[in-house]
């Protein structure tokens, strides 16, 4: 394990404080970053990302997929936890927060947006990262494609009608440009391009290729830190309190997911390189999606926004310290 590795949740920390630092300095610069994107998907976060999962994507055995039909336990463990459970625990958790423990915190309108914000992190399940994380935790990568493919699929016709039916309102407008571009760059994108590595490349240059390639994935994940914190600098000085009274439940739902999907993988006996990435891929939140459609109903100014923007600066270090949990409780 290099030192990028062994200190990794050192580097995210330091990535974290110097995002803040430098959105705060250099905010015109952050701004045109922010200013790059398509269909809300922020290409300079899109190329470090894509850099983050290629170097697993070049691992993907397309001869080995078929066999995944025969132990269809973890695809099934995945799909209970981000279509059944999931989004259910995370309005709960929302509603006992904001309309209970901090309703006198929080004005009633605000409350309803931050609760709202937290639904849609619920029922948007992770695209992208969720790679990274079954890296770290050496999971299967061609069980964990599948994972991610089959829910994606479902997401497509799952999301509009369960957060209508969660958000109590029925004219949900999924930004469906948002959606298929993130799956393209993502998913596909990146998975064509270890096709084509796997196919020019001998095995044993293939080998030493993944060797040299490592860092960059943990380079491109704190550069991605970095980023994201710079765009929401202004927001984590103006707001800290709001910020705050957001994390507690959503660091809640977060692990209680986690641990519960946890729990029932080592009750099925699912092999660790399996139960890893899809306990992942439960707790992890896709935010592009979440934070595209909370403006597009709420208003970029919103709380339900500013929710689901907290997801986004939570995640990361608890999806370390979940890797972290993981790597050190094998089964």
């Amino acid at each position: 394990m290099g030192i990028f590795e062994r200190y990794l949740t050192l580097w995210v920390g330091a990535g974290m404080i110097a995002g803040v630092v430098l959105g705060l300095l250099l905010p015109d610069l952050f701004a045109l970053v922010a200013g790059l994107e398509v269909a809300r998907v922020n290409l300079v976060v899109a190329v470090l990302i894509w850099l983050m999962i290629y170097p697993m994507m070049i691992q993907i055995d397309f001869t080995a997929i078929k066999d995944i039909g025969k132990k269809p336990q973890g695809l099934v463990l995945t799909l209970v936890i981000n279509w059944l459970i999931k989004p259910f625990t995370m309005a709960a958790l929302g509603w006992l927060f904001f309309k209970v423990f901090f309703a006198s915190l929080v004005d009633a309108q605000t409350a309803s947006e931050y609760i709202a914000g937290m639904i849609l992190l619920g029922v948007a399940p992770c695209t992208a990262m969720v790679f990274v994380w079954s890296q770290l935790t050496k999971g299967d990568p061609n069980y964990t494609l599948v994972q991610v493919s089959v829910n994606d699929l479902i997401m497509i016709f799952a999301f509009a009608p369960i957060t209508a039916f969660l958000l109590g309102v029925s004219d949900i407008q999924v930004p469906w440009e948002t959606l298929l571009l993130s799956v393209v760059l993502y998913v596909v994108l990146p998975l064509v391009a270890g096709v084509l590595t796997r196919k020019i490349l001998s095995a044993e240059r293939l080998n030493h290729f993944s060797v040299a390639i490592k860092p960059f994935s943990v380079l491109g994940l704190i550069s991605t830190v970095v980023i994201l914190f710079a765009l929401q600098s202004n927001t984590i000085v103006a707001k800290p309190f709001d910020i705050l009274l957001i994390a507690i439940p959503l660091l809640l739902q977060t692990y209680g997911i986690f641990f519960i999907a946890w729990f029932i993988a080592r009750r099925m006996k699912l092999k660790h390189n399996i139960a890893a990435p899809a306990c992942m891929i439960g707790t992890s939140n896709f935010f592009e999606l979440a934070v595209a459609v909370a403006i597009s109903l709420f208003g970029l100014n919103s709380g339900a926004a500013l929710a689901t923007v907290v997801g986004v600066l939570v995640e990361v270090p608890v999806m370390l310290s979940l890797v972290a949990f993981a790597n050190k409780h094998r089964f």
